[in-house]
C-alpha cells in the first residue's frame, strides 16, 4: 500500500480570508495592531502557539498566551457567517474521490488545524470514510516537527518509501524531509514555489487536477531509488 498525506488549509481548502479575518479580530480584541495579510498567511500551517510566537513577537508572555483563545473565539464567530465559508480549491473534490477509490493507496491528513475543524470539513463534504489517518495540531508538536507523519505511517503500517506528503508551505516540506518521505508542493497555496523547492519539495504541482500524476511520479521515483 501507498500513503498520500495531505495538508488542509491552503492545500485542500482556501481558508485565507477566514484566517486573516480571525487573526485581525484576535489582535484587535486585545487592543493590538493586527498583522498584515501577508504576515498572517506566512504562518499558516503552524500551530497557534507557534504562529503567535512569530506574529506577536515583542509582546509579553501574557499577550501571546491570550491570543490563541482570542483567535479560536473569532474563528467560531466567523463560522456562523456564510460569507466566511471555506471553499475547496477547484478540482480538489475530484482528486480526493479519485484517490479514495484506489485499492493501492490510503489517504491521510496532517494539519495545523484542529480535529474539530477537520471533522466539520469532512462532515460537510461527506469524506468521513475517505481518510485512513488524521493527524492534527491537537495531538502533536507544530510543523515542521515530523511527529504527525510518523504517527500517520504507524497507524497505516506504510513506510517512508511508500509515503508522500502534499502541502503548500515550507513547514510541510520540511516536515516531510525530516520524516524521510517524499514531498510535493501545492503551487496553488500560501507559500511561493521557489520557497517550497528550497525546503525540499521534489516537484511543484501547479493545479489540483495534476496531483494524481505527480504523486504517482514520486512513487515511481522512490521505487527506482529503493
Amino acid at each position: 500500500m501507498k500513503l498520500v498525506i495531505l495538508d488542509c488549509d491552503g492545500t485542500i481548502v482556501d481558508s485565507q480570508n477566514g484566517i486573516w479575518a480571525a487573526m485581525t479580530l484576535a489582535f484587535s480584541g486585545l487592543g493590538l495592531a493586527a498583522p498584515t495579510r501577508a504576515e498572517t498567511l506566512a504562518v499558516v500551517g503552524l500551530s497557534l502557539p507557534e504562529a503567535f510566537e512569530i506574529l506577536a513577537k515583542g509582546h509579553d508572555d501574557d499577550v501571546r498566551a491570550a491570543l490563541p483563545e482570542q483567535y479560536r473565539a473569532a474563528f467560531r464567530e466567523l463560522k456562523r457567517d456564510p460569507a466566511h465559508h471555506e471553499p475547496l480549491f477547484e478540482g480538489m473534490r475530484g482528486v480526493i474521490e479519485q484517490f479514495s477509490s484506489r485499492d493501492d493507496l490510503m489517504l491521510g491528513i496532517a494539519t495545523g488545524k484542529s480535529r474539530r475543524g477537520i471533522d466539520r470539513l469532512f462532515e460537510r463534504e461527506g469524506w468521513t470514510d475517505h481518510f485512513h489517518t488524521i493527524q492534527t495540531a491537537d495531538d502533536h508538536p507544530s510543523k515542521p516537527h515530523p511527529a504527525m507523519i510518523h504517527a500517520a505511517m504507524a497507524e497505516t503500517g506504510v513506510g517512508p518509501t511508500r509515503t508522500v506528503m502534499v502541502g503548500d508551505t515550507t513547514f510541510d516540506m520540511e516536515m516531510a524531509v525530516d520524516a524521510g518521505v517524499g514531498a510535493l508542493g501545492a503551487g496553488w497555496g500560501y507559500h511561493q514555489p521557489d520557497e517550497l523547492l528550497a525546503s525540499g519539495a521534489l516537484a511543484i504541482v501547479e493545479t489540483c487536477s495534476g496531483l494524481p500524476a505527480e504523486v504517482d511520479a514520486v512513487f515511481a521515483r522512490q521505487d527506482r531509488v529503493a
